[in-house]
């Protein structure tokens, strides 16, 4: 089998199917596997698979999800979680997954680009051609293998952008992840392991921004996007000494996701919008699930109809994140409502993406 890609979702497949003895060939252009500093929100259902994988990044365990009004710093619901959701940093998630399918005995290729992908078993490479019955494309969004199934695919700016930063963290912040709600904006705040703080911010606009996470921008833009939020957000914000911004585009779900030998996984077949974070975790269900699948048809037919409800989900949370007037008043005092009846009520509403267990899928 070869692998393109060797991200989460690449190296991650690449371990699954070299613990079961098959041999794995793992293809990553970059000379060294390095991330733009970030962090990301391990759920259950994600993390059942770093378990089964016997991968273990430094992590700290989230107790909820608050969401808070940004303007005035008023608590709207929090949202108790339950064991097993994670903050993590995603470097320490990409070694810990390097590390593990080196273990496990991936030929794991670095500063091998792919320059061609044949759908009848041959991927091309800078440093010549290799043959293998199955070619699982996980080089993301904008990769090869995505461009070789689905060529003609079309993608929308949403009118969107996201700034992502890591401040240090006070020592009083509390293990949540919280969401600071406003008017055609919200910011995302969590803690890291080693005394981070991950700032994921996004904003409504006209003007197009470029995808991808490493295009630096202005730390402050990204404080003048949150100029109107409370203390708390503008003391954080000017802590910020370097900052990354993109365009967010929906791609929605690619239309298919196998042609000859060649299936896609992870951001290639579904890119996922920051709203539900849960792109990392849809995409390890990917890897383990098509490891154990000697179909590839058979699982795109399972996995397709599960990704496109997160990925609807993920629309509508940001809708409501960034209501205006008089609909955001009442929104608000709805769900302060329900937080002082029953808080975890609405956090039921998505068991069926956490309680999933992808490593009992056949």
């Amino acid at each position: 089998m070869i692998v393109c890609g060797a991200g989460i979702a690449g190296l991650a497949h690449a371990c699954a199917v070299a613990l079961q003895g098959r041999r794995v060939v793992a293809l990553e252009r970059a000379p060294e596997l390095r991330e733009v500093g970030a962090g990301l929100q391990v759920a259950p259902n994600g993390g059942r698979v770093l378990d089964a994988l016997g991968v273990h990044p430094p992590s700290l365990e989230s107790e909820a999800v608050h969401l808070i009004d940004g303007p005035s710093a008023r608590p709207v619901l929090r949202m108790p979680l339950g064991p097993g959701f994670r903050l993590v940093h995603r470097a320490d998630l990409i070694a810990a997954l390097r590390d593990a399918a080196v273990a496990a005995g991936v030929d794991l290729r670095l500063g091998q680009a792919v320059v061609g992908i044949d759908p009848a078993g041959a991927v091309t490479t800078e440093a010549g051609m290799l043959h293998a019955p199955r070619i699982v494309g996980a080089d993301g969004v904008r990769g090869l293998a995505r461009r070789t199934v689905a060529p003609d695919h079309p993608s929308r700016f949403t009118g969107q952008v996201a700034w992502r930063a890591v401040v240090p963290c006070p020592d009083d912040w509390p293990r949540e992840a919280q969401v600071r709600m406003g008017p055609g904006r919200h910011l995302v705040i969590y803690p890291l392991p080693g005394g981070r703080l991950n700032l994921v911010g996004v904003e409504e606009r006209a003007q197009w921004a470029e995808e991808g996470w490493s295009h630096r921008d202005d730390p402050g833009a990204f404080l003048r996007a949150f100029r109107g939020f409370g203390y708390v957000v503008r003391r954080l914000l000017e802590r910020v000494e370097e900052v990354h911004l993109w365009g967010l585009m929906d791609h929605g779900v690619t239309p298919a996701w196998r042609d000859g030998a060649v299936t896609l996984i992870g951001d290639a077949a579904h890119p996922t919008l920051p709203f539900l974070a849960q792109g990392a975790n849809l995409a390890l269900e990917d890897a383990w699930t098509l490891a154990r699948s000697d179909d590839p048809a058979a699982w795109e037919a399972m996995r397709r109809p599960r990704v496109e409800r997160a990925l609807a989900a993920a629309a509508a949370n940001a809708r409501n994140y960034h209501l205006g007037g008089a609909a955001r008043l009442g929104a608000h005092a709805a769900l302060r409502a329900v937080g002082a009846v029953a808080p975890s009520a609405m956090g039921r509403r998505y068991r069926w993406l956490y309680d999933y267990d992808p490593i009992s899928e056949r």
